[in-house]
């Protein structure tokens, strides 16, 4: 069983974030939350380990303030 990563991993982070930006460079909302729902799935089934993504999904929710 795979543990999620959440140290810094990427060799070259601006790199990357430039990349994203790009991304979504020139998008409305709409284009831009689809492209990252594609995205994410995309990611997902590359890393193909549930328990890795459950983590994940986690993770991220926990850092969402409730309402």
């Amino acid at each position: 069983m795979s543990k999620l990563i959440t140290e810094p991993n990427l060799p070259r982070p601006d790199d990357f974030y430039q990349e994203l930006t790009d991304l979504h460079r020139d998008l409305n909302d709409e284009q831009s939350l689809d492209v990252n729902a594609r995205l994410i799935l995309l990611l997902c089934n590359h890393i193909g380990d549930q328990d890795v993504l459950s983590e994940a999904m986690q993770t991220a929710r926990k850092h969402i303030p409730a309402q």
